[in-house]
């Protein structure tokens, strides 16, 4: 997956909405009627979104019939994850090491 891709990923991920259409559909196909309601969306922001999450490729949609279904690409977010760990887990273990530190020095100076 290339900077772009994740990038796109990611921006799709920041929007509260289309966080919670990505929950809707992770364990179920939903139409985006279902997915509008539960959101609390418009039909056409829904659709909006959806496309969004399309092209960021975190959904998938099936055609049945008249209807479109979606599902979260498992696959996809979880190459998203496996980028944002190795990107947070250097730092994370410097804020951790650093806040360990502070808490033993803290703890020195209060019992001298």
């Amino acid at each position: 997956m290339t900077d772009p891709d994740i990038e796109e990923s990611i921006r799709a991920f920041a929007h509260p909405g289309r966080r919670a259409m990505l929950e809707l559909v992770w364990d179920a196909e939903r139409p985006s009627s279902d997915l509008a309601d539960h959101a609390g969306l418009s039909k056409s922001a829904t659709s909006q979104h959806l496309k969004l999450l399309r092209d960021a490729g975190l959904v998938t949609v099936r055609v049945d019939g008249n209807r479109r279904l979606y599902r979260a690409d498992l696959e996809r977010i979880a190459e998203v994850a496996g980028f944002l760990d190795k990107f947070w887990a250097a730092p994370l273990e410097r804020l951790k090491a650093t806040a360990e530190r502070r808490t033993k020095s803290t703890a020195r100076r209060k019992r001298a």
